[in-house]
């Protein structure tokens, strides 16, 4: 009988996601233009909100630590309501669970199990995976446990896109699962003053969207 590991035990660190699945950071700079080209405009209204959400944050962030529970409500959930995820044609599937296989040359492996915080599927297909983190957590240390949920992917020809936040961070991930390659976007974040980096957030979500209801 196969043994079966949970994702969040047996990945606890990028190196260990690269060599678990044999992925690499691509450095071909065309590889994952979606977070920077041809990215939609944003409405008034949208940035609006965008503002609000941001105050919202840091009101909550004024009293320290934020739990991931609490990013999901206040942050999360929101952003996926303005874009209207939760409403046809889309889905969201909130703790889901995946199994990964492990290829390693028909050599035993424990399968990998773990839950997706957040899933937005249309028709079965993905259209990110998203993962919400703690605040005062880097970002990138959730980055291996990302990636082995992002290889869970049932469609091995079509990209994967995810997203990792913690409410201030947010930074997106594109895997090829085929070339076992994946690149990431800057990061942004809201502890910035001048500029409210939600903007890009949702105008790359916005772009990836797109990109999938087109297949």
């Amino acid at each position: 009988m196969v043994e079966t590991v949970g994702i969040i035990k047996a990945i606890t660190n990028l190196n260990e996601a690269h060599a678990k699945f044999n992925l690499s950071q691509t450095a071909n700079p065309e590889f994952f233009t979606e977070w920077f080209e041809d990215l939609p405009e944003l409405t008034d209204s949208e940035k609006a909100t965008l503002n609000r959400l941001k105050s919202r944050y840091l009101y909550y962030a004024a009293d320290g630590s934020i739990t991931e529970g609490t990013v999901n409500i206040i942050m999360l959930s929101p952003l996926l309501e303005l874009m209207g995820l939760c409403d046809p044609p889309f889905k969201i599937q909130s703790e889901k669970l995946v199994n990964v296989e492990i290829e390693n040359g028909g050599k035993e492996e424990p399968v990998l199990e773990g839950f997706i915080d957040a899933l937005v599927v249309q028709n079965r297909l993905w259209v990110v995976l998203i993962e919400s983190k703690r605040y005062g957590l880097s970002v990138m240390q959730a980055l291996g446990q990302t990636l082995a949920y992002m290889m869970a992917h049932p469609n091995l020809e079509m990209p994967v896109f995810g997203m990792i936040t913690t409410g201030e961070d947010y930074i997106f991930i594109k895997l090829n699962r085929q070339t076992h390659s994946y690149d990431l976007s800057d990061k942004f974040t809201l502890s910035k003053r001048r500029n409210n980096e939600l903007y890009e957030v949702l105008r790359i979500m916005k772009r990836i969207v797109s990109l999938v209801v087109q297949v």
